[in-house]
């Protein structure tokens, strides 16, 4: 009776969380990794519905801390042995015991987190943990939700209106917030367009004396992200350069690479006599663009400095726009064009001069398995922003804008065409050869390999 009279009568709090603070901290430690929200969810052991609603109400943003809880705090674990033992009948001294607790502790955590309901001090360990989690959150109130100045001076800077050098608003194409990012070729909205480190540090420069007008470029992107700050609106995450409803995790943005690359077709998995230029049949290989998506593909072996051009015309339905959702690129340098236009090309050499090919990481050559399969060239992968490991490719293409300049439409010039530039390449005689053409070297070393094989 006497704990009866200490605590009465609570109102609910509401429906309890449909998953524990471990499961929440499981999701997010993975979403640090890079996973994505079904990802994230699995990990955690909780539906994908509700990882995903978890990743957008949070905007991408952990909302609760992810370190570990100190040992002084009585854990999910310990919460439920406590009510096995209370519905036994043990006193909060023998509980203590078993549990290597204070007795205060257990009967404290008793009498606090209980049922809500009614007054009776019944006792579960799955309630009581979600008390203790709704308890320690302690929501404070943003600096934006209760500076209404430092709130509209962030508004203006973020999303205020353009306008002529007269003053007069300009309005801009007309947009509509979808709740998530902006589509491709798509308008934007006009905004003033600070970005919350430009509004956070002018603060200093207009309100050099006034410590109420401060606030760091986090918290700005916090109001944007976070549901429920009650300073600024979502749809105002429009406004940011990126446009992105959701903040990126950066583990996510890291592993966005080209998922056709593994360790083993990287350059540096390349054959050591392919770097060394002693033994023929080693290519190196790139586009060229020009106008209106049109390409010419370029291949140059690396010891004769022979050239091969692949013709890429755009396929039928280009000009109408016709393309199917998920279907091959009519521009004509696709994956699956560009595989076609290597396989028939190089399947003219004789075998030892099928060797490997080493591309930059475009995503023309996503079917450089196929094309490996097709044509035995094994196919390798610069680094990024490398060019200078194919320096034969790119002083190559460099002697071709002679013929094919940029801004130019490449789609013009027919297969005889590119075969006449390529044979005036291969006709030129190069220092680096001692003065022969790269066809006399080609002729050279396919005459020693032909009287190898005779004698």
């Amino acid at each position: 009776m006497e704990l009866r009279a200490q605590r009465g009568l609570m109102r609910s709090p509401g429906r309890p969380p449909v998953a524990q603070r471990q499961q929440r901290v499981l999701f997010w430690l993975a979403i640090a990794e890079g996973l994505s929200s079904s990802g994230a969810a699995d990990r955690a052991g909780v539906p994908h519905p509700i990882g995903t609603r978890w990743f957008r109400n949070a905007g991408g943003m952990p909302p609760l801390d992810l370190s570990q809880l100190s040992g002084r705090f009585l854990s999910l674990e310990e919460r439920e042995e406590i009510a096995i033992l209370h519905a036994q009948k043990l006193g909060v001294r023998a509980i203590g015991r078993a549990l290597g607790r204070a007795p205060s502790t257990i009967s404290r955590e008793l009498r606090r987190n209980a049922s809500t309901r009614t007054s009776d001090l019944s006792y579960r360990g799955s309630t009581a943990q979600w008390h203790a989690e709704r308890r320690a959150t302690r929501p404070k109130t943003s600096k934006l939700a209760s500076n209404d100045r430092l709130r509209d001076y962030v508004q203006e800077r973020l999303a205020g209106h353009i306008a002529h050098p007269n003053g007069s608003a300009v309005v801009g194409p007309q947009t509509r917030w979808i709740g998530r990012r902006h589509g491709r070729r798509q308008d934007r909205r006009w905004a003033s367009a600070w970005s919350p480190e430009q509004i956070a540090n002018r603060l200093k420069v207009d309100f050099p004396h006034d410590g109420s007008m401060r606030i760091s470029h986090e918290a700005i992107y916090q109001a944007l992200y976070i549901q429920g700050r009650g300073a600024l609106k979502r749809e105002l995450v429009a406004c940011l350069r990126t446009g992105r409803a959701l903040r990126v995790p950066r583990a996510r943005r890291q592993a966005s690479g080209k998922h056709f690359l593994s360790a083993e077709v990287m350059i540096t998995a390349r054959p050591v006599e392919a770097a060394d230029r002693a033994i023929p049949g080693h290519w190196e290989g790139d586009l060229i663009l020009g106008l209106g998506s049109s390409a010419i593909g370029t291949l140059v072996e690396r010891s004769t400095r022979y050239t091969m051009l692949l013709h890429l015309p755009r396929l039928p339905g280009h000009e109408k726009g016709s393309r199917a959702k998920n279907g091959p690129a009519l521009t004509g340098h696709g994956a699956e064009a560009v595989r076609d236009a290597i396989t028939v090309t190089i399947a003219t050499l004789p075998d030892h001069l099928r060797r490997s090919l080493t591309w930059d990481q475009g995503s023309e050559m996503s079917q450089h398995a196929q094309l490996s399969i097709d044509t035995g060239l094994q196919v390798y992968f610069c680094d990024p922003q490398s060019p200078w490991q194919r320096g034969t490719n790119e002083n190559t293409n460099g002697l071709l804008r002679q013929y094919f300049p940029k801004g130019t439409d490449l789609c013009r010039h027919s297969k005889e065409d590119l075969e006449a530039v390529a044979l005036a390449l291969n006709s030129r005689p190069r220092k680096t050869l001692d003065w022969r053409t790269p066809a006399e070297a080609l002729d050279d070393h396919l005459l020693s390999t032909m009287q190898q094989v005779l004698h």
